[in-house]
């Protein structure tokens, strides 16, 4: 299947793996971007940019084309840093909400929404969607609202929206700046004293990428696909990277506390700097989670199928070399 896209978020990290998916395939691919966006990864593709806000609803009813195919929403604000958490909702549930609104007046034929593991919560062992989701009552505001958004596309669905919900574990690979592309960072000029003692579930961009439009394409109405990988430890994250960039990285895991303590540091300092935290206790509570993420669903009915760790790995570092960020050799 072809035909028309409209996607919210293609100018981050996720956004544009699949918009390079689409363009590849043949796709119509309008994309939103706010006035203030960095275009330069997103002009390399043959998308139609058209500037507006998830909050200003007039600017989304103008930008999305009437009968168009399929809206991706995949814009959200990610922050993991609780001063932010009014603006989160904002974005995260008002914005779902104008998308919506947009998506059912233009006639969209069908709505892919991509939420997180998150809503499910972080101490259920392994996720499936069979388990409830407890992201309503978290403490981490991402996850809330990230569960609130999902609430805003089922009652689209009771309103006679075709829309399905995609639910990817920590996700790896190229465009990633500020994500699990930081650890690769990280280790890189050695900054981290230590690995974190935790573990998660890790799937490629590239490979979340084709199960969206695979979503699109032969989704079930209402269904959450849960999009798994590898299931590794930080150690073995560690590993994969030293492997993939010929550097040696320190493999010493250290204790919990000490990540929750630098966390709390990280935000005391922020307080008084204004400036986000590279660490906080919401994202390190993530990070230790040790949450296990099952795709059988996604595996059977989207034809996912999971990369090894380090092939998303080693696509993450070659983009994060080419751009500069990473120095070569």
């Amino acid at each position: 299947m072809t035909g028309s896209a409209f996607v919210t978020g293609g100018t981050g990290f996720v956004g544009l793996n699949l918009i390079e998916q689409l363009t590849r395939l043949g796709w119509r691919v309008t994309a939103l971007h706010r006035p203030s966006s960095d275009l330069r990864q997103i002009a390399r593709f043959p998308v139609r940019l058209i500037a507006g806000d998830l909050l200003d609803s007039q600017s989304l009813a103008r930008a999305v084309p009437g009968g168009v195919d399929v809206v991706f929403h995949l814009a959200a604000d990610t922050s993991m840093w609780s001063r932010h958490q009014d603006r989160q909702r904002r974005i995260n549930v008002d914005g779902t909400r104008n998308v919506i609104e947009a998506a059912l007046a233009a006639g969209a034929r069908r709505l892919v929404h991509i939420s997180t593991w998150n809503v499910y919560g972080l101490g259920q062992g392994e996720i499936s969607e069979a388990l409830p989701q407890l992201g309503r009552d978290s403490w981490i505001s991402y996850d809330r609202t990230k569960f609130l958004a999902e609430e805003e596309v089922r009652r689209g669905i009771g309103r006679s929206l075709d829309a399905v919900i995609v639910n990817p574990a920590h996700i790896i690979g190229r465009y990633d700046r500020r994500g699990w592309a930081r650890l690769i960072v990280a280790a890189h000029e050695r900054w981290l004293p230590g690995v974190p003692p935790g573990a998660g579930t890790f799937c490629h961009a590239e490979a979340v990428a084709q199960a969206l439009i695979a979503a699109a394409e032969r989704g079930r109405t209402g269904r959450n696909y849960l999009l798994s990988g590898c299931d590794a430890s930080f150690v073995e994250v560690f590993r994969a990277i030293a492997e993939v960039s010929g550097r040696r990285v320190g493999l010493r895991p250290l204790p919990a506390l000490v990540f929750r303590l630098a966390a709390r540091a990280a935000v005391a300092r922020a307080a008084l700097t204004g400036r986000e935290p590279e660490m906080t206790p919401e994202g390190v509570a993530i990070a230790l989670a040790r949450a296990r993420v099952a795709s059988k669903r996604a595996e059977q009915e989207l034809g996912y199928r999971p990369v090894p760790l380090r092939t998303m790995i080693a696509d993450s570092y070659r983009w994060l070399v080419a751009e500069g960020i990473i120095p070569a050799g």
